[in-house]
């Protein structure tokens, strides 16, 4: 069940209706990663820049390489930055177009149901920053555990799993069941919904490809809902024939 989710879910993203939610998800988030860089470097030079300078003449002439040295490690330092802030920024543009999303896989897989109701845009809003605070929380998380030798990659993908599962899969159960009625479902599949979020946080950690990973989880997610309700595909997609499938 969880294979197909995730198959068929990769057979829509290069899809004409999912190219259109892609560029605009990958354009916003281009965009907001150079103004956030911009802001940084703008911050490091208005702050901690004249101090440093001020640092400098009361030092011996030898080292003023000092100061070519700094400009590199900051722009170091900026680029590590911007490497940590790409997926929470893209969890945060992305997570406006979920809806997309989810309608694109209820009315082109599933057309003989009802498409989902989508949220407010204010609760889509709220949504979206709690997808960032998800994927902040997870990522310094598995940071912290780089820490730890033998432990590191195990939690990246148990926590990131876990809570990329339950987020994802409560976004589109909400769609049919209301906010309560999601937490309930997702209770009862727990373990399947868990796995489903491995799956998601394997995906994560491709680099670039993950920059695909709100839009791949949410598909992928949305299908999973439907398998466990017992609802059939009806997709032209390799693996709709697996839909029924109850096993991993």
């Amino acid at each position: 069940m969880i294979l197909t989710a995730a198959l068929n879910a990769l057979y829509r993203l290069p899809s004409p209706e999912f190219r259109s939610v892609l560029w605009k998800s990958l354009g916003l988030t281009l965009l907001a990663l150079i103004a956030l860089w911009a802001l940084a470097r703008q911050f490091f030079f208005w702050l901690a820049w004249p101090w440093f300078e001020n640092m400098l003449p009361a030092m011996p002439d030898w080292t003023s390489w000092l100061g070519l040295f700094a400009a590199i490690a900051a722009g170091f330092v900026l680029a590590l930055l911007l490497a940590f802030l790409i997926a929470p920024v893209t969890a945060l543009i992305a997570g406006m177009f979920l809806d997309d999303v989810a309608e694109i896989i209820e009315r082109e897989d599933y057309s003989n149901e009802p498409v989902g109701t989508p949220m407010p845009v204010g609760r889509s809003l709220v949504y979206s920053l709690k997808f960032l605070v998800v994927v902040i929380l997870g990522n310094l998380f598995a940071l912290l555990m780089l820490l730890i030798p033998g432990v590191n990659l195990i939690a990246f993908f148990i926590v990131n799993g876990y809570l990329l599962g339950r987020e994802f899969f409560e976004f589109a159960a909400m769609r049919y069941r209301g906010e309560d009625g999601a937490k309930a479902f997702r209770e009862e599949n727990r373990i399947t919904v868990f796995l489903g979020g491995l799956v998601i946080a394997g995906f994560m950690a491709i680099p670039l490809i993950n920059l695909l990973t709100p839009l791949f989880a949410a598909a992928m997610m949305v299908h999973l809902h439907k398998a466990l309700s017992g609802k059939k595909p009806v997709t032209r997609a390799p693996c709709a024939r697996l839909g029924t499938q109850r096993s991993l």
